[in-house]
């Protein structure tokens, strides 16, 4: 328990760290560009992190004797996981689409793949949460109350993260390939850049939460979920306000333009 703990702090740290050395740049952000869909999705992606850094620390360092309310705060914090993981994923969904030349079937295809796995991730999830046990502060040395089981679910569900990060790999791997000696542009290739960084992580850190059942404790695991999501947030927020800043700054004919959903995506992959 005393390792749960420290894993919370050192998190929780980690991510306060973050948000305080961005803040300027996200404020310039946040005041500077013209409200759209994406502004409201990085909003949701950004600040979700807290309330779920939050309902951990609660869950972790508030003595809970009730085991009613300890499943209820583990239900909290893992609806707040699969929205932020949601969020991060949607970011690199809407990229993809726009190196794809906004094509609308390729847009459907993503979303349609995203939504069956979320979908599948949050019953697989909820079902490891419902039949797991719950360690609660009545036990003597525990503060707060914890998930104690390393149920097969939990496999499942990263796996299924795994398998929507390597469709979406190919999908960025296509148009690259098929377009590398005609269509080049600084804003592209910081595009691209960015896309497959985010992949290599999500499938690595997806690789880690799949392996770990069979290599590590309990505790272990709930630590790389818990990094899994922060980790992702912060890449797909960092690498939002990077683009944004690079078009913010740029002023050939061939920067960004708009996209029906955003001031910060191509409209045309030849940039």
């Amino acid at each position: 328990m005393r390792d749960h703990q420290c894993t919370c702090v050192t998190l929780a740290t980690f991510w306060t760290y973050d948000y305080i050395s961005s803040l300027h740049e996200e404020w310039s952000f946040l005041l500077q560009s013209r409200w759209t869909k994406l502004k409201a999705l990085y909003i949701v992606a950004r600040y979700i992190p807290f309330f779920f850094i939050a309902t951990d620390v609660y869950m972790i360092f508030t003595p809970n004797e009730n085991p009613n309310k300890c499943r209820m705060l583990i239900n909290i914090y893992s609806c707040l996981g699969v929205i932020s993981l949601t969020c991060s994923e949607c970011f690199f969904i809407l990229r993809t689409y726009a190196l794809w030349n906004k094509n609308r079937i390729v847009l459907v295809a993503m979303l349609s793949t995203l939504s069956a796995i979320i979908v599948s991730f949050i019953g697989i999830w909820f079902t490891a949460v419902a039949t797991s046990d719950v360690i609660t502060s009545t036990i003597p040395g525990t503060v707060g109350c914890y998930r104690s089981s390393s149920s097969i679910y939990f496999f499942v569900s990263f796996l299924l993260l795994f398998v929507l990060a390597v469709v979406l790999v190919f999908l960025t791997l296509i148009p690259i390939i098929q377009s590398w000696q005609i269509e080049k542009g600084r804003l592209r290739s910081i595009l691209v850049r960015h896309n497959m960084f985010y992949y290599a992580c999500s499938l690595f850190l997806s690789a880690v939460n799949v392996l770990t059942p069979v290599l590590f404790s309990y505790i272990s695991i709930n630590f790389f979920e818990r990094f899994q999501a922060l980790i992702l947030a912060i890449l797909a927020t960092r690498m939002h306000l990077d683009l944004w800043r690079n078009n913010w700054h740029a002023h050939e004919s061939d920067a960004l333009e708009c996209i029906s959903m955003s001031d910060s995506l191509p409209a045309d992959p030849t940039v």
